[in-house]
This record gives C-alpha cells, sequence and structure tokens, in this order.
C-alpha cells in the first residue's frame, strides 16, 4: 500500500497537513484501482502498472497497459479514469451524445492481482504438503513429517478435527477439501492486506465482491447437499398447523434464511476486515493532522499515533487468524445443519 511514504510526502508541508481530507485519503487506500502505488517521491509517483482490459461502444475490445492513463491524468483510446460523479476511480468513456459510460471492464485490477498472487501462495502451500505426504508417507512407509511441513499439517488437522469434524458430523470428510481451502484462502488474503510492501497491501477481503463470492459458494453447497429431512425442515417444518397454512408463514422465514445465513458470513468478513484497516490508517492520519497544532502536541501524538498503530497490526494479526475460522466455522455449521437426518433414524441411534 505504500501507506507510510504516501503520508509523508502528504506532510512535506503544514499547508499540505492544514488540508489533508483523512476521509478520503482513507478511502482511496482502501478502495481498488488500475495500478499499484508503491510511494510518491516528491511530485513523481510510483507505481506498478496493471493490464487493463475493456470493451469500448465503438472500438471494442482493448488490451494495455494502466501506465497510459497516467494515473488518471490522461486519456487513451477514448478510455479515462472519471474523477467524479457515480463512476468515481473507474474507467469510462463518452457515448455519441457525449454521456460518460461505462465500458465492458475486465481489467486485471489491484484486488484482482492480489488475488491471484494470494491464491498462487495458497496452492503451492496446500499442494507442497500433499506432495511430500504422497512422496515420503505412505501406509507402508509412515514418516513423521518436521519443520515447515510438520507445522502445515498441525495447522490443518486443528482446522479438520477442531472446527469441521464436529460441526457437520459423519459425513465431514465430503465438505472438508471446500472449508480447509477456504480458511487458508481467507486467512492467507487476510495476512497478506497486512505486508505494506509490493505484492501484497490489498484490502482483498475487504472487498464486499470477494465476500459475497465465497459467501455464495457457501449458499450453493449448504442447499445443493441438504438432505430430504433438511428441505422438509424449510417447507413444512414441525411447527403447528396454523403456522404453515393457509398463510405459510414459517416456510417463509426458512426460505428466507436461506439467504440471511451466507449475508451474514459476506458482511461480517468484509465489515471487520476493511474496519481493521481503517483504523489503522486513521491512526497514521493523526501524526498529520495535528501538525497545525504545534510541535509539542503533533511529537506527543506522534508517538502516541506510531505505538497504537503497532498495537492495532498485532491485533489485525489475531483477527487475520480470527475472522478466517469464524467464516470456516460457520459455514461448517451451516452445512452441518443441512445433513439432518430422520428424526426416526437419529432415535433408533
Amino acid at each position: 500500500m505504500g501507506t507510510t511514504s504516501s503520508f509523508a510526502s502528504e506532510g512535506d508541508s503544514s499547508e499540505e497537513a492544514k488540508e489533508l481530507n483523512v476521509k478520503e485519503l482513507i478511502l482511496e487506500h482502501l478502495a481498488d484501482s488500475y495500478e499499484w502505488h508503491i510511494t510518491t517521491w516528491g511530485e513523481h509517483h510510483i507505481s506498478v502498472p496493471l493490464p487493463v482490459i475493456v470493451k469500448g461502444e465503438n472500438s471494442g475490445w482493448n488490451v494495455f497497459c494502466s501506465s497510459k492513463l497516467n494515473h488518471g491524468a490522461s486519456e487513451y483510446k477514448g478510455f479515462y479514469i472519471a474523477s467524479e460523479g457515480d463512476y468515481k476511480g473507474k474507467i469510462v468513456e463518452k457515448n455519441a451524445s457525449g454521456e460518460e459510460i461505462r465500458p465492458w471492464d475486465i481489467s486485471i485490477t489491484k484486488n484482482a492481482f492480489a488475488l491471484i498472487i494470494c491464491s498462487i501462495i495458497t496452492l503451492v502451500l496446500i499442494l507442497s504438503v500433499a506432495r511430500w505426504y504422497k512422496k515420503n508417507s505412505t501406509a507402508e512407509n509412515p514418516k513423521v513429517p518436521g519443520g515447515f511441513i510438520g507445522f502445515m499439517e498441525l495447522f490443518i488437522m486443528s482446522v479438520n478435527d477442531d472446527i469441521i469434524k464436529p460441526c457437520i458430523g459423519k459425513n465431514y470428510k465430503k465438505f472438508a477439501p471446500y472449508l480447509l481451502t477456504t480458511f487458508f484462502f481467507i486467512f492467507i488474503n487476510n495476512i497478506a492486506g497486512l505486508i505494506p510492501i509490493f505484492p501484497f497491501g490489498a484490502t482483498v477481503t475487504g472487498n464486499i465482491a470477494v465476500t459475497l463470492v465465497l459467501a455464495v459458494f457457501t449458499m450453493v453447497i449448504v442447499n445443493v447437499f441438504g438432505t430430504k429431512e433438511y428441505w422438509k425442515e424449510i417447507f413444512w417444518p414441525e411447527v403447528p398447523t396454523w403456522l404453515k397454512v393457509p398463510i405459510p408463514i414459517m416456510p417463509a422465514i426458512e426460505l428466507v434464511g436461506i439467504v440471511t445465513k451466507p449475508f451474514a458470513l459476506m458482511i461480517r468478513l468484509f465489515a471487520n476486515i476493511l474496519a481493521g484497516h481503517s483504523i489503522v490508517l486513521g491512526l497514521v492520519c493523526l501524526i498529520f493532522v495535528t501538525v497545525k497544532l504545534g510541535t509539542g502536541i503533533n511529537t506527543s501524538m506522534t508517538v502516541v499515533s506510531v505505538m497504537l498503530t503497532i498495537f492495532i497490526s498485532f491485533v489485525e494479526i489475531l483477527v487475520a487468524y480470527i475472522q478466517a475460522y469464524v467464516f470456516t466455522m460457520l459455514s461448517a455449521v451451516f452445512i452441518g445443519l443441512a445433513q439432518v437426518e430422520p428424526h426416526k433414524e437419529k432415535n433408533h441411534k
């Protein structure tokens, strides 16, 4: 994110500090972008350009480097980054009527690039463990892993035995691959978002589109693999008949619950990660906001800001694990509730 360096350049003069818009600055750093801003040195922006892939109304598909847009200050082939309005920060073009419209946009933005990097890291970690077991630990010649493989085994078995198995029950093996992948994907993205060095630092899990996709995956798995008893409890639950007919009150509530449960997953992860990053950025802003209050106050607030930022950063490491844990646990709980068995079979057991 290059947060510290960016702030430093903005704090070169007290005049700039007076004009600092904290809200806008925080939103800008948390927002997605078409380039990866590293730092600002004087008036020179140091950024990593990313590929822009858009389909214009008249020009068709275009692929070019985001550096062509010069940080949003120039236009290329009729495309430019809107500086205000509903499409602020997005690539737009003008139609024949002169109206600002959005082209089809499948560009590799900062969040998309970070998502690819973290997905590759997740695959490498998991597949390296699987490869070691396939090669070194067989039923005929079992070996005890050590070092990195041993640590990963401890991590994986902790999630499997403490979350997945007790929450789902006897069918847990069917859903363990998805839930383990979800846990490590979220955890790695959360940790990567705390490292302010390229190619890390993007708030991927603080993007509601990402948490929405994760929540939709859970919702699909819950309902596609739900048992007959699960669907029976939705459409014909064991409640007084007047709550089911002639007005299907309880079935309607149960159907709404199909959507609200994944919605809670989506909002919980998105809000907690976004809030943590916002707090860190807000604390850093204290240094520059208090410049106009004098050297004494500014110095003391700088010390307070740095200490609190370090503390919150350590808390964020814990939160990165907790949020991955909670999302996986709730997903496992929802899947387990959908694996309900007929009551007669339960009583027989």
